[in-house]
Formats: structure tokens, C-alpha cells, sequence
């Protein structure tokens, strides 16, 4: 870690990882690097050093003296071309038959990866934001969403500290939404590795559905690392024990990274947590004390461990009741728990007016009143996603009938009986009706 030993934050953020200059630098051996280099070579047409070291986002200078070395093995052939020219390289038969049996131990094929040595120092360095959360930023990320300023106080303070979360609240009170835009006020972006070596093994890390890379600056630097938004990584009733652990692929013969790794930096969303196909506090032991020391023990398939930094802000979102999931004990260590709590009528108007506006729906309050009534007449209580679910409704039924949007207590009926499952109660008090007078005896008057 020679390079990065002392790199600044300021510095990371100004120019980037700096390049390495020699192999010392780079952080991983020589031999992982020469073979990577073979893996490539053997895939290009015409060969050179300069674009085997494109393919390993490392310096020509290098490559060079990695291909000279495969060359001086018998590996290689090195085929020099007229002045001016770059060398070109070519296969061996001993070549091929060395590329076998890389491949049947290691099939990763992508940039050089870096040592899990810088990668800890990266995360770390890169950890907390670039400027702490501040009541301004925190209403500002949270703008389009109606909460109390006592929550927002909570989650600028959950922000800073990057403490673990544990947000309840009844469904449809807007504990997704919430835990979304957290992320959005981690500020400045984060330098991850397209790959890991750790004990002769490789970890991707970077992951294109998960990370949104950030325009490469037109500086030199190290090529290994990629620049990305701080990741938001979410996860639902999929998630399973044997997903917070390296994942081993027998066909590509390498790891790829768990999500807690993949979301360094940024934030870990437990959707509907409690309703995982694990127990819940078998979730919680297992990371239970990388929340107290932000780091993460994973085994490789030789049954070594390795420490990996676990450097991101979690939150654990349920609509559960936490006396069901997790003891006391477990609550301690949380940092911050918070409850969203069901709308006041002034909030659910509030929440109604700006969903109307998004809809080019002119509000109307007759209609709300109307509305209101039929929450008191069936003893349902406020829900901050109703008023969205009920409007998209009431545009689909104008849209259907060829209308304007607009409001009128017909179409909150209408709205109400297809949310709530009440669409067929007129048409069959109509039905009923018909049966009742075609089964009554004709009378005919002279």
C-alpha cells in the first residue's frame, strides 16, 4: 500500500487514485498479474503490450516487463515489427496449455485487481460524506415527501454517524420512500475496484446493476479503481443467509462481492425486514458485530477468513412489530430507531394536494371532505400512500371514459371501491335487484 499509504481525502477527491509506477505499487503479485496478462493475450488479435495493458488498466511500462517475463518462460513468442512499431505477441503451445490450467483454477478476466490491504484503506477513507448532513440538505432530499421535523432531525443524525437504522411503521406509511432518499445526502461520490485479491483469490467488486459510474475526469490515475455514486442497494424478501456471503461461481471459477460489500460506502436497505426466508435474528447475529466494528469476516472455499470493511449506512424497514423480531438486546445496538407513524388529516392533505398537482389534477375540496368521510364511515386510518394509489385511479377512470382529469365525489367512489375491492358491490345490488323482479309474478291490467 505504498501509494495509498498516504493519500488524503482531499487528494482522492481532486485527482483520483494516483498510478502506479512499479510492480511494489500495484499490490498484488507479479505471477496473479502475468497470468491475467496471458488470459488476455490469448483472446486479442495482433496482441501488444499496449493493449493487454488497456485490458488490465495498468501502465504499458509494466505490462512490457510481464509480457518480456511470459516471453522468457516459453509462454510467449514476441514477433518485433518494423521501427516505430509496437511489439506483437503470439502464443505458445506451452502457453495454451498453462492458460488451461489458470482457467481451471481462476476464470476471472477483467482489470487487475487491487490488494484487500488498499481496498480497506478506501473504504475507510471514503467512508462518511464528503461534508456532514445538515437540516437544509435533509429537507432538501426530502422535499416531496410530507414527515415531521422530529424525523428529519433523526435521520440528519442518522446520516452523520452512519449508524444502523430500524425504521417501523404501518404499511403504506412511507418507510420505503424515506429509507430511498436517505442515501441521496451522503455527499461526494466513491472510488471502488472493478476486483479484490485476497489469499491468491479474486473478488469482483464493481457491479454495473448495482453502481451508477460517475464521467471518468480527464486526469492520470490509477485505472484499476472506478468513480461511482454513493450506492443504494436494496433488498426484499429475497435475501437469505447464504447471500451475505462470497458468492462462488464453479463456471467463471471466481467470488463475486455479498451485497453488504457491494454497498460500501452508501446505503443497505432491508426491505420488509422480518419477512426474509431467514429468521430475522439469525440476519442480526450475523451482522451484528460487523455493525460494532465495521468489519466483515467471509469465508473463502479453503475455509480461510478474510476481513473486509463494512462501511455503509444500514437500514432495517419493516411494518412488523420489533418486540416479534429482535430483543432489547439487539435494539441497543441499532444507533437510531425511528417510527413513521399514520398521516394527520392536515399532513394527508397536504400529501393529497401535491399528488394532485403532479397529476395536473385540479384539487378540489369537496372532494377530500368526501373522501375523509368515507375513512370515518369504515374506521380505516390514514395512509401517506393512498392518496398517490387513490388519484392514479381516478386519472385511469377519466382517461377510460375519455375525460379531462378532474375530481368529483362519483369519481372517489369509483376510486375507493376499485382500491379497497368494493368495485363489484353496486353491480351486484343491481343483479340482485334484477333477479328479484324477474322472479315476481306478471301482472296484467285490462
Amino acid at each position: 500500500m505504498g501509494l495509498l499509504n498516504f493519500l488524503t481525502r482531499t487528494e482522492l477527491e481532486k485527482f483520483g487514485p494516483p498510478t502506479p509506477e512499479e510492480f511494489s505499487e500495484i499490490g498484488v503479485s507479479q505471477t496473479l498479474l502475468g497470468d491475467l496478462a496471458l488470459k488476455h493475450l490469448s483472446l486479442l488479435q495482433n496482441p501488444t503490450g499496449v493493449s493487454i495493458a488497456a485490458k488490465l488498466r495498468l501502465p504499458p511500462a509494466l505490462i512490457e516487463e510481464l509480457l518480456y517475463q511470459l516471453y522468457r518462460e516459453k509462454l510467449i513468442e514476441m514477433r518485433l515489427q518494423s521501427a516505430g512499431d509496437n511489439t506483437h505477441y503470439a502464443m505458445l503451445d506451452q502457453g495454451w496449455e498453462h492458460l488451461a490450467q489458470l482457467k481451471a483454477q481462476c476464470g476471472y478476466l477483467g482489470p487487475a485487481p487491487v490488494s484487500l490491504e488498499d481496498y480497506a484503506f478506501m473504504m475507510r477513507l471514503q467512508a462518511g460524506p464528503s461534508s456532514p448532513a445538515s437540516i437544509e440538505t435533509v429537507r432538501r432530499a426530502f422535499s416531496d415527501l410530507v414527515l415531521p421535523e422530529s424525523l428529519l432531525q433523526t435521520l440528519g443524525c442518522v446520516i452523520n454517524s452512519r449508524s444502523a437504522l430500524f425504521l417501523s411503521g404501518p404499511p403504506g406509511s412511507g418507510k420505503t420512500a424515506v429509507a430511498e432518499r436517505i442515501n441521496a445526502v451522503l455527499a461526494g461520490s466513491v472510488w471502488i475496484p472493478y476486483a479484490v485479491e485476497a489469499e491468491g483469490e479474486v473478488i469482483r467488486i464493481y457491479d454495473p446493476h448495482c453502481h451508477t459510474r460517475v464521467v471518468e475526469k480527464a486526469t492520470e490515475r490509477d485505472s484499476r479503481w472506478v468513480e461511482i455514486e454513493r450506492p443504494l442497494i436494496m433488498v426484499g424478501g429475497e435475501l437469505t443467509l447464504e447471500n451475505t456471503g462470497l458468492w462462488w461461481s464453479d463456471s467463471a471459477r471466481f467470488y463475486d462481492a455479498p451485497v453488504q460489500i457491494k454497498s460500501n460506502g452508501g446505503t443497505l436497505v432491508i426491505d420488509d425486514f422480518g419477512r426474509q426466508r431467514i429468521d430475522p435474528r439469525d440476519l442480526l447475529n450475523r451482522w451484528i458485530l460487523p455493525l460494532e466494528r465495521r468489519v466483515d469476516y467471509l469465508s473463502l472455499r479453503s475455509g480461510k477468513k478474510i476481513e473486509l470493511p463494512f462501511e455503509q449506512l444500514v437500514v432495517f424497514s419493516t411494518n412488523l412489530d420489533e418486540d416479534r423480531l429482535v430483543d432489547e438486546a439487539f435494539l441497543r445496538r441499532f444507533g437510531y430507531r425511528a417510527c413513521i407513524e399514520s398521516p394527520s388529516i392536515a399532513d394527508y392533505t397536504e400529501i393529497f394536494k401535491r399528488a394532485a398537482a403532479r397529476r395536473q389534477i385540479a384539487f378540489d375540496q369537496a372532494s377530500l371532505s368526501h373522501l375523509l368521510k368515507k375513512y370515518l364511515a369504515e374506521g380505516r386510518s390514514l395512509k401517506s400512500c393512498e392518496p398517490r394509489d387513490l388519484l392514479n385511479r381516478v386519472s385511469d377512470i377519466c382517461q377510460f371514459r375519455g375525460l379531462a382529469p378532474h375530481l368529483s365525489s362519483e369519481l372517489i367512489d369509483l376510486a375507493w371501491n376499485n382500491y379497497f375491492g368494493r368495485a363489484s358491490v353496486s353491480h351486484q345490488a343491481s343483479r340482485t335487484a334484477t333477479i328479484q323482479a324477474t322472479a315476481e309474478p306478471t301482472v296484467v291490467t285490462s
